[in-house]
């Protein structure tokens, strides 16, 4: 009769507490039946908050779920975790989509916009789900596994000093958590007298024992059980991230739950909430961390004191999109370099989590540069043009319009090399590219031309390179054999080996010329081929050229 009697007042202290809940549990178990899905095919999210800019170890763990998925021709949804809306940044939202998209990572279900959502399990942003986690909560109440909890701040400040004095684990559980079994009678004179308060989970948790489980990135882990009583229901009617990751998961039939691993140490929590509120478990994956090396050691990359953490840096930066995906691919799975070698569609990259780093994933900026220029190298002349002009019409408004108006001599530089066995790897992202180029526009070179000073020697052989000079050479092998012939008639060696064994005889090598000839038209020592340049620059503009550097 008392239980009887206890399960009425548990049952009317939930129906006080949510007064406003029309719907049962099993009215949205129902609402959001099983996806028709066979078991290899995995269902996945990719769940942010929208608090700030993109980091880059959110394309990191949205690649990831989205991989997953797809390769195994499931689902994979996007989530906005928003129940902390103090934090919430205007525009978030957009910003997480736009980004993803730019990124080649679109999502089968979930929000599309900051209102708009596609797919048959929303909606997909939490703060729009308050009463699906009320009537949970609900349940939980009814059934005596959760409770109003009316600590102020002030007695849980006082609480956690105790503790800490006490050197014992800190948190609201056991003996400590005095409003666990607070009666229901006394728990409603409270609600009535408008007394603040929160839901807490009653924990079944026994701290002397182990729970074990399979992460398919960190493998076999242990932890003790929870027994702490976490808040579930905030002050403000919205969820903790702990209550309801677990309902939207289990009613969205996420399958496989990738996440970061700093949330690995909650897992005995949400592991208990699946059991506490029936659920089946998903499976886990906790992505490791991505690391930046500092001297010998390394640290998390930092949103305050790394520029590269942000996605933003990425695009003003020039790095196609395609190399930050393939360098991401690199360190998600150390066998996605073979792979490449063989495969020309990256997405089409098989993830396997069990590969991944199991101690933090190492971001080097340098490697990254380095897969950039190989990819950059492989693109044809008109791709690196068409992705060059859209980055500079954005980040460099003066080179966009000097390099439109030159469409034909750009294209003839960014073809340098291009479809040979050893392809030039001169740039790693199109900020690189004004350095490279700045001497074909006159707005530029004139002002080097200040700075730039020639010696008799260089003199003596501009001024007779100028009288025998020919623009109309079909090919650079042509006109390099002038050159040779030139340099030649005019006392230097063409031959490296005799040049060394009798240097009295000579000038100098065809090399020195060719290198006046290049600083007098560049004024750099290196560039790429130099009878292309002069093509871009031509017939007119290499003569004033030389000219004007003769007689410096």
């Amino acid at each position: 009769m008392i239980e009887v009697r206890k399960a009425i007042n548990m049952r009317e202290l939930a129906e006080i507490i949510f007064k406003d809940v029309t719907k049962s549990v099993q009215d949205y178990i129902e609402q959001y039946p099983d996806r028709n899905l066979d078991e290899t095919q995995i269902v996945s999210r990719y769940a942010p908050s929208p608090t700030g800019f993109q980091h880059i170890g959110g394309i990191f763990a949205a690649l990831v779920a989205q991989r997953i998925a797809t390769q195994s021709g499931g689902v994979c949804f996007l989530r906005i975790e928003d129940t902390d809306q103090k934090r919430e940044v205007d525009g978030a939202i957009s910003d997480t989509i736009d980004t993803m998209h730019k990124y080649g990572i679109d999502f089968n279900e979930g929000m599309v916009d900051d209102v708009t959502s596609k797919g048959n399990y929303g909606p997909y942003k939490q703060s729009e789900r308050k009463q699906i986690y009320h009537a949970f909560a609900k349940e939980l109440v009814a059934k005596g596994l959760a409770y109003p909890c009316f600590a102020t701040p002030e007695e849980l400040d006082e609480l956690r000093q105790q503790q800490v004095e006490q050197k014992i684990t800190p948190g609201y559980y056991g003996k400590f958590a005095v409003y666990r079994n607070l009666s229901e009678q006394e728990a409603i004179q409270k609600i009535q007298q408008n007394i603040p308060y929160i839901i807490r989970l009653k924990s079944n948790g026994n701290p002397d024992k182990r729970v074990n489980f399979h992460d398919l990135i960190k493998g076999d882990i242990s932890f003790p059980e929870n027994n702490q009583d976490i808040v579930i229901i905030k002050g403000d009617g919205l969820p903790t991230y702990h209550f309801a990751h677990a309902v939207d998961d289990a009613l969205m039939h996420t399958t496989h739950v990738t996440r970061g691993e700093e949330w690995l140490s909650s897992l005995p929590i949400h592991i208990q909430l699946f059991d506490m509120l029936g659920f089946k478990r998903p499976e886990f994956a906790h992505i490791p961390t991505i690391m930046k090396l500092e001297g010998n050691s390394k640290r998390k990359l930092s949103k305050r004191k790394d520029a590269e953490s942000a996605v933003t840096y990425y695009e003003e930066q020039g790095y196609p999109v395609i190399c930050v995906i393939e360098y991401l691919l690199n360190i998600i799975n150390s066998s996605y370099e073979q792979w490449r070698e063989q495969n020309s569609d990256c997405y089409k990259f098989n993830i396997e989590l069990d590969k991944m780093s199991k101690s933090g994933a190492l971001f080097d900026i340098v490697k990254l540069e380095d897969v950039s220029k190989e990819i950059i190298s492989k693109m044809s002349a008109d791709e690196m043009y068409d992705l060059y002009t859209k980055w500079a019409k954005q980040y460099d408004p003066q080179m966009y319009d000097l390099v439109t108006q030159n469409e034909k001599g750009i294209k003839m530089f960014f073809g340098i090399d291009k479809g040979t066995a050893k392809p030039r790897k001169d740039f790693a992202k199109w900020s690189d590219v004004k350095d490279k180029i700045v001497y074909l526009f006159d707005e530029f070179f004139d002002t080097e031309q200040e700075n730039a000073l020639a010696n008799e020697k260089e003199i003596e052989i501009l001024t007779k390179y100028i009288k025998v000079y020919n623009h109309n050479f079909a090919n650079q092998e042509e006109w390099f054999n002038h050159l040779k012939d030139f340099a030649i008639g005019i006392g230097y060696c063409a031959n490296r080996k005799e040049y060394k064994n009798n240097k009295d005889a000579y000038k100098g090598m065809v090399s020195d010329v060719a290198t006046v000839i290049r600083v007098a038209l560049t004024h750099r020592t290196n560039t790429p081929d130099l009878f292309v340049i002069m093509q871009i620059l031509g017939e007119k503009k290499v003569k004033e050229r030389l000219k004007k550097f003769a007689t410096s």
